[in-house]
């Protein structure tokens, strides 16, 4: 382009670049809502591609344009199969009517209940537990790694599963609403250094999954039968029944908020 050249500002010109702006903060705000925690991971790189694509449609390099006007295009199918499992996790709680919201909040304290109670019997027996409860972000990702369950939460359930020698027992509970839909789920490990060193794998899971996630997970140690609670990276350890059951609330209340 001649120095002092003015832009080309014609309406089929414009009308490209509002299409791409418009493609990339549609996908960008879909995988911010149902996979948050890689959506943040891909902004930059999504960024960097929309800041090429008005470079190139100033300096009017058509070729250019043409080119990222097409990886956009394919890019936004990429990114539906990819987040899959996020996107049908997402479009199910979008699909519930408020009808059912209501059945849910009635529920809330009846869930609550189920899995304090599950979780202050574990620590009574020293039994070791992970339960990890779904809050926005979807957490289907992971229950690929275990059991798909579709089971009403109760006490006796999830002291079962986590029984010794049971073939579920090692791994984590998935819960969503007052379902259980996941058992025996390997959870990603933090990958910060951890200050206390006697924390074991099921702590650095906790902390690894809310750090990914805004899910809370529940601990319960089988070597001190202490019960410890992490939410956004943070292990909050020793927790009486009360500070449980406020936790267990506020994430069960914010699931769908």
């Amino acid at each position: 382009m001649i120095q002092g050249e003015p832009i080309n500002l014609e309406p089929e010109s414009l009308r490209a670049l509002v299409q791409v702006i418009i493609v990339a903060a549609g996908v960008y705000l879909i995988l911010l809502r149902v996979a948050r925690p890689r959506a943040f991971r891909i902004l930059v790189g999504l960024m960097l591609m929309v800041a090429l694509y008005l470079i190139a449609w100033a300096a009017q390099l058509t070729i250019f344009q043409y080119l990222l006007e097409t990886l956009f295009g394919y890019g936004a199918i990429a990114a539906l199969i990819i987040f899959q499992p996020e996107l049908r996790s997402g479009l199910a709680r979008f699909g519930r009517s408020h009808l059912v919201h209501e059945m849910e909040h009635l529920e809330e304290s009846e869930v609550v209940s189920e899995i304090a109670e599950a979780v202050e019997r574990l620590a009574r027996a020293n039994i070791g537990g992970i339960i990890v409860i779904e809050r926005q972000v979807g957490l289907d990702e992971y229950v690929e790694t275990g059991t798909r369950l579709e089971a009403r939460v109760g006490a006796d359930l999830l002291v079962t599963i986590f029984s010794p020698y049971g073939p579920l027992h090692d791994g984590a509970v998935l819960i969503a609403g007052d379902t259980v839909f996941g058992a025996g789920v390997i959870l990603p490990l933090t990958q910060f250094p951890v200050a206390d060193r006697a924390l074991g794998t099921r702590h650095r899971a906790a902390i690894g999954v809310t750090e990914e996630t805004d899910a809370i997970a529940i601990v319960v140690s089988e070597e001190t039968s202490q019960i410890s609670v992490a939410v956004r990276g943070d292990l909050d350890r020793d927790v009486d029944g009360q500070r449980l059951r406020l936790a267990i609330a506020a994430a069960v209340d914010k699931r769908d908020g």
